[in-house]
C-alpha cells in the first residue's frame, strides 16, 4: 500500500515573538478588539462636561501610562486618585510588570445620571507587551463620573473623573 498524505498539513513551527516587535492589537470588530462602530463622530465643538470631553479624559490617562507619568495619571481618578482604592505607591507599583501600554479608546456611551451625579462608560483596549516579552492585549471598559451642576459643587467635582477601569484578557 502507497502511504498517503496527511488530511491537514502540520501547522508551521510558531517563531518565538520578537520582544521588541511591532505590536499587533486585533481590529475593531475582530475578537478582543473594539467594537466596529462606524458612525462618523459628531466634530462639532464639545464642552468638558460632554461625553467627549469624557473620552479626552480618558485617552489622557492612558496616553499618561503610555508615558510613564503615573502620577498624573493617578490625579485623573476621582478624589485626586483614591478612587482607583490604591495609594499613590500602589498604583505605580501595579505597572511594574509592563514594558509598554498603549490603548485605543472608543466611542463614548451614554451619560446616565443618579443622585446629583452623572456617569459614562468608554470601550477601552489596552496594549502592549509585558517585561518578559510576550504581548498582552485586554480589552473591557472605563467608567468616569461627574457631579450634576448643581449648586455648592466645586469646578472640580464638575470635572470627568475615572472611577472604575475594567478590562480582561483577551485571546
Amino acid at each position: 500500500s502507497r502511504p498517503t498524505a496527511p488530511a491537514v498539513p502540520p501547522a508551521p513551527a510558531t517563531p518565538a515573538e520578537d520582544p521588541n516587535g511591532p505590536l499587533t492589537p486585533p481590529n475593531p470588530g475582530e475578537p478582543g478588539g473594539l467594537p466596529d462602530d462606524r458612525t462618523p463622530l459628531d466634530e462639532s465643538p464639545f464642552t468638558p462636561q460632554s461625553a467627549q470631553g469624557a473620552g479626552t479624559v480618558t485617552e489622557t490617562y492612558f496616553a499618561l501610562l503610555h508615558e510613564g507619568r503615573f502620577d498624573e495619571a493617578y490625579k485623573l481618578w476621582g478624589g485626586a486618585g483614591e478612587a482607583s482604592n490604591m495609594t499613590l505607591e500602589a498604583f505605580k507599583a501595579s505597572f511594574d510588570a509592563y514594558q509598554s501600554i498603549q490603548a485605543n479608546v472608543g466611542k463614548p456611551g451614554e451619560i446616565e445620571g443618579a443622585a446629583g451625579s452623572l456617569y459614562i462608560e468608554i470601550p477601552v483596549q489596552v496594549y502592549g507587551r509585558y517585561k518578559t516579552g510576550p504581548q498582552y492585549n485586554l480589552l473591557g471598559k472605563a467608567t468616569l463620573k461627574r457631579v450634576n451642576d448643581v449648586p455648592g459643587s466645586t469646578a472640580e467635582q464638575r470635572k470627568w473623573h475615572i472611577v472604575k477601569v475594567e478590562v480582561v484578557q483577551t485571546p
